[in-house]
């Protein structure tokens, strides 16, 4: 049996946001499996979030460049917020993100490229950041999204400086109308992903080990209402189909109007401009999305002092 740590509570306590004992008995349910805990809540109704969740604590930004038919996201973290504000980093982190674009977000061709106004390349470059500022920084992550004909348009939340930000968002759209009325849709997109941060584009391409989980939480939660095996596999069918009308970019209502399916929303304004319009595809970085940062605790660092 593992042990079962006040950590190891808190940290599921802070993903499911269920109480403290239902956390402990969740984990002496699931042996200290993290996962499957917060799973075995949802399936008892004390936790409802469907997709993974905890605090983003890495500081950085994220940077956002868009060409001709093509754009590139990058992040870039820092230690502290404080270094993020800095002009000599967000310098940094704009020439990155050109040189991503220029790149086709290729990470390793762009560290070993050449940075703009020097003879070092960007990795040199990064750690001559490094030595100077005097805090530790990465270039953590950075990608490319292209179309053949139409546009990729941008948008970056709560900027800090122009195509910089917390969150930042690519959209590519496929069509031969014109670039001003795609360029408008885009950016409504982007603003909605922004805010809801879709898993996927549509149905077909969500993890297929994403899906089967949801399904088993979703029959373990109905099984628990008593309902016959037939009954309970109609009520899935909904319950699923409430899933992916959470996750799938195209069939999200928008947070613009309300009411409209994003779907919808490129078919009718496929049909104002005259020429089809496809969604084709999306990418979304949010800074620290997936790192935690190391909570430090004051007082017990100075007893562990006092008692060294």
């Amino acid at each position: 049996m593992a042990q079962i740590t006040a950590a190891l509570v808190k940290e599921l306590r802070d993903k499911s946001g269920a109480g403290m004992m239902d956390c402990k008995k969740a984990l002496s349910e699931c042996d200290g499996n993290l996962e499957e805990a917060v799973d075995w809540l949802r399936t008892k109704g004390l936790a409802a979030a469907a997709k993974k969740s905890g605090r983003i604590a890495a500081e950085g930004l994220v940077g956002v460049a868009v060409g001709d038919k093509i754009g590139a996201l990058v992040e870039v973290n820092s230690e502290t917020d404080f270094v993020a504000r800095n002009d000599t980093f967000q310098t940094f982190v704009v020439a990155v993100s050109e040189l991503a674009l220029a790149n086709e977000g290729d990470m390793d061709a762009v560290m070993k490229a050449g940075y703009p106004g020097g003879d070092r390349s960007v990795s040199e470059q990064l750690t001559e950041n490094i030595a100077t500022i005097g805090e530790n920084m990465s270039v953590r992550r950075m990608a490319a999204l292209s179309v053949d004909s139409g546009v990729v348009s941008s948008y970056v939340h709560s900027a800090v400086a122009p195509n910089l930000g917390k969150i930042a968002v690519l959209v590519a759209l496929e069509s031969d109308a014109d670039s001003s009325a795609l360029e408008g849709l885009g950016k409504q997109i982007a603003m909605h992903i922004a805010a809801t941060n879709p898993a996927s584009l549509d149905v077909e391409d969500l993890d297929p080990a994403m899906v089967e989980r949801e399904k088993q939480v979703q029959i373990e939660a109905a099984r628990e209402s008593g309902k016959p095996e037939e009954i309970i596999m109609k009520m899935i069918e909904g319950r699923m189909r409430k899933y992916y009308e959470d996750v799938c970019l195209l069939k999200q209502v928008s947070v613009i109007d309300g009411e409209t399916k994003i779907g919808d929303l490129v078919a009718a304004a496929g049909k104002d401009a005259g020429s089809e319009i496809k969604l084709t595809g999306f990418l979304r970085y949010q800074l620290g999305d997936g790192i935690e940062k190391k909570e430090e605790n004051f007082a017990e660092e100075v007893a562990a002092a006092v008692g060294g």
